[in-house]
């Protein structure tokens, strides 16, 4: 996994292969040290599950993490803090939402990670870090944007100017 800084001084990283994104995760997960709203960008199969769910297990997540893609939300406790996994590929309008009880989703101490954010506006929480996840080759590429205080913490913990592997 290596690091490059983009024209507009976002941080993106390469990554070949899951290894990378596992990696990446746990040094998300190292300097991650309040709640956080990540939305996950995307095509299917650019690794926005890989992450998440390498994220949550770097969390100390000691249950299987699962993929919502059919149940569209997953909660679980990681470092003793609620953390939410959605997967809104499957609703067609962000109404289908209302019935889940996206209410806990608010709590500032909780971790939600939303793959397909763009099919909830309205419904979710703001996002505090946005990540990019594309395919780059026979690999993936990741680049990240904060739109909040908490999320410009975040890059500044990760130290990305200094990020060679983990």
């Amino acid at each position: 996994m290596t690091m490059s800084e983009t024209l507009g001084g976002q941080p993106q990283w390469a990554l070949p292969d899951e290894d990378a994104t596992r990696a990446l995760a746990v040094r998300v997960a190292r300097a991650l040290d309040e709640g956080m709203v990540f939305y996950l960008y995307g095509p299917l199969g650019a690794g926005k599950t890989s992450f998440a769910r390498a994220l949550l297990t770097a969390l100390g997540v000691g249950e299987r993490v699962k993929s919502p893609t059919y149940s569209l939300i997953e909660g679980y406790v990681a470092r003793g803090r609620p953390a939410w996994h959605l997967d809104l590929y499957r609703i067609a309008d962000p109404g289908e939402l209302e019935w889940l009880g996206l209410d806990a989703l608010s709590d500032p101490a909780a971790l939600v990670l939303v793959e397909w954010p763009e099919r909830g506006v309205g419904a979710l929480p703001a996002a505090d870090l946005e990540w990019h996840l594309v395919y780059a080759g026979d690999g993936r590429h990741a680049r990240a944007h904060a739109l909040t205080a908490r999320g410009e913490r975040l890059l500044e913990q990760l130290n990305w100017t200094k990020f060679d592997g983990v």
